[in-house]
């Protein structure tokens, strides 16, 4: 059933062939009837005006305006012709209807008009006589209500298909500026993301010139220093190379970093200092770290501290009043696992999408860009209890 109503749906042609086929039937049947009581009009004249009627039934979707014409003149015809009202006559109140709820605005009002007028019409031309004249204005009146029902009915179809269609294009037009929003978005972050690792690379670059300066100096009187100032250049170079690719990677615009010296990006042993600034805020967090700590590179740490800022800022903003909070470093042998939790009331999952660290940020979609750059992955969302979730694992050596 559900293919066939599917099938019809995608043909209404067939469905509305199928009620002309049905309403000829009837035409036939009331024809005979017609004859055996008082005789019938001639049917060189009723046969084409009845088959006419039905054709405006089997295309009155597929042309409306054009089925109305013809209906409009199949009547005109009927009247000169003194061709009673039949059964096939139906016809004229399905395309009232039809043009209503789907034709043009002058058909709409053309096919009123005539439903109204069309009752009177053949009232006069073809009067009762064994009914008085306000039995007849009664019979006008009672005969015009379907045409004026049906025209409603069919207006009003047409009114409330052209509401769901604005709405179904206002929810694609919002879906369009989301979209475009995102991907704004992701851009700023990239640049912004960009604008830190090359910070990062030039304090490397500037460590890596100290140092060989200092190995120079002590080359000959010192041959041991010298030997750690080589190491120290060796280890921050490859830092320093992982950390330019990770900047070709994001960078997509020629921005330049504007004024000011090259200073280092926070690391993860600032992000104590952070859980402090926090709780001098008002917010209690619980800060652990689980594991041993070492050294790590400088994009990681970066990228560590930044998740840590976003998440406390999210839980400052949605939590609540009385909300709390705890931060997990967990140093494993391949990684660093961060989990930042909250128990304030939360709130929607757009809104993190959307926020960022006062405003400067996008909330999960930068944390997504900064963890991805890393290599590493990203769980966010409601906890079970109430609250908000954050976990990353970041990788410590990066991705190829």
């Amino acid at each position: 059933m559900q293919r066939l109503y599917d099938f019809l749906r995608r043909h209404p042609t067939w469905l509305d062939s199928f009620w002309a086929v049905f309403l000829l039937g009837i035409s036939v049947v009331s024809e005979t009837a017609r004859q055996e009581s008082r005789g019938s009009d001639s049917e060189a004249v009723v046969v084409p005006i009845v088959l006419l009627l039905c054709l405006v039934i089997a295309l009155r979707r597929r042309m409306p305006e054009k089925m109305l014409l013809l209906a409009i003149g199949l009547g005109v015809a009927q009247v000169a012709l003194d061709v009673e009202t039949r059964a096939a006559d139906f016809a004229l109140l399905v395309i009232v209807y039809t043009v209503a709820a789907t034709g043009a605005r002058w058909a709409s009002r053309l096919s009123l008009a005539t439903g109204l007028c069309a009752a009177l019409v053949a009232q006069s031309r073809w009067p009762n006589d064994d009914t008085s004249a306000l039995g007849n204005i009664a019979i006008v009146i009672f005969q015009t209500v379907p045409f004026a029902l049906a025209w409603v009915l069919g207006d009003s179809i047409r009114t409330r298909r052209a509401y769901f269609a604005e709405l179904e294009e206002r929810a694609a037009r919002l879906e369009k500026e989301r979209a475009a929003q995102s991907k704004v978005a992701v851009a700023a972050e990239r640049a912004r993301i960009a604008r830190e690792l090359h910070d990062v690379v030039a304090h490397n670059v500037s460590v890596m010139v100290v140092q060989a300066d200092g190995a120079a100096y002590v080359l000959d009187a010192a041959p041991d220093q010298a030997k750690k100032a080589l190491e120290t250049i060796s280890s921050t170079g490859r830092q320093a190379l992982a950390e330019m690719r990770r900047l070709l990677g994001v960078l997509r615009t020629g921005e330049h970093q504007e004024g000011g010296e090259y200073v280092p990006q926070p690391d993860v042993e600032q992000i104590e200092d952070l859980v402090e600034q926090c709780r001098r805020s008002g917010l209690p967090v619980d800060f652990k770290i689980e594991g041993t700590p070492r050294p790590l590179p400088s994009g990681v740490e970066l990228t560590a501290y930044r998740i840590v800022q976003e998440a406390l800022t999210n839980t400052r903003k949605h939590g609540g009043p009385d909300a709390g909070a705890s931060v997990r470093l967990v140093y494993f042998d391949d990684g660093l696992g961060l989990l930042v939790e909250d128990d304030g009331k939360g709130a929607p999952h757009e809104l993190y999408e959307e926020g960022g660290v006062d405003g400067a940020g996008h909330g999960l979609i930068g944390m997504r860009e900064r963890v991805g750059m890393v290599g590493g992955t990203l769980d966010a969302g409601p906890r079970p209890g109430g609250g908000f979730r954050i976990s990353a694992l970041l990788p410590l050596k990066p991705a190829h």
